[in-house]
């Protein structure tokens, strides 16, 4: 009996995406997503090239990583995850979530139902502080979802804890960001301390496909961060209702349109495999 011949795993990394089981619980007042399996964004990603995943806690789940985790079991080491966590959680704890394939601890400033830096007790800035010298013994990273205005704020907690930052959806440098803001000046302390960002989440920037207003910020981060910069689709795109999500290819065209093209096969294979391979 002939079997058809297993396609080998396409060399990419989608360094953001999200799957989402819909029967598990979600934060309250928060938006409820619709059932986003593992299997689905394989196959879409496989198809444009990209067979490596690097999946991220949703701000729904709040610190219940089991759905993550149940996606990176599945994937049998071919994926990578973005945790979130609480102070207490155990070593041994840390220690299974590395085995399965995490990398890093997400820190989501812009949800509503997400963290504050600003808050005086148990705030982000706490909680980044209690963990930073257990991921850096594990060589994770902590990834920020933040705001320009947060930029400062992140640079000074890097600086006294070196734990590596990466930053999502281009650091919050959305389309009216000038080139003078304060923001670029925290970006140039961040990269001295090896950070990364993220080439993500174009439509929360205040741009519109194909985002032609973002792409002097893409290059000015290339310039600045050179070859520590990852692409993500951000999909199921939860900014966008079920049946109207962007086309997949479409969150790869800023990237193939700013960028040069040993820049991009940065962004999509070398980059993200010393990051989280």
């Amino acid at each position: 009996m002939r079997h058809a011949a297993i396609a080998p795993v396409a060399p990419g990394w989608d360094s953001h995406v999200h799957v989402f089981d819909a029967q598990a619980p979600v934060a309250a007042g928060h938006y409820r997503p619709v059932h986003r399996p593992l299997a689905d964004i394989e196959e879409l990603a496989q198809a444009y090239g990209f067979g490596h995943l690097v999946l991220v806690q949703p701000s729904v789940y709040g610190t219940d990583n089991s759905v993550l985790l149940g996606a990176l079991r599945a994937g049998r080491g071919r994926h990578r995850g973005v945790v979130v966590l609480p102070p207490s959680v155990d070593d041994a704890t840390l220690a299974d979530m590395h085995a399965l394939g995490v990398r890093g601890v997400r820190f989501n400033l812009v949800s509503p139902v997400g963290d504050s830096l600003k808050a005086a007790q148990g705030g982000a800035a706490e909680r980044f502080q209690a963990l930073a010298p257990r991921l850096r013994a594990l060589g994770w990273h902590v990834q920020w979802y933040a705001s320009p205005e947060d930029l400062p704020a992140i640079a000074a907690l890097h600086a006294a804890h070196p734990v590596p930052a990466v930053l999502d959806h281009l650091a919050g440098m959305h389309a009216g960001i000038g080139p003078g803001h304060p923001a670029w000046r925290a970006l140039e302390q961040l990269t001295a301390q090896d950070a990364w960002v993220k080439l993500s989440g174009w439509y929360r920037l205040g741009a519109q496909a194909p985002y032609e207003a973002l792409y002097d910020v893409v290059r000015r981060m290339a310039a600045l961060f050179g070859r520590r910069l990852v692409w993500g689709s951000d999909w199921p795109h939860t900014a966008f209702a079920p049946d109207a999500l962007p086309a997949y290819a479409s969150t790869w065209e800023p990237v193939s349109r700013a960028l040069t093209t040993v820049q991009k096969q940065c962004a999509r294979e070398q980059a993200p495999a010393a990051l989280y391979g």
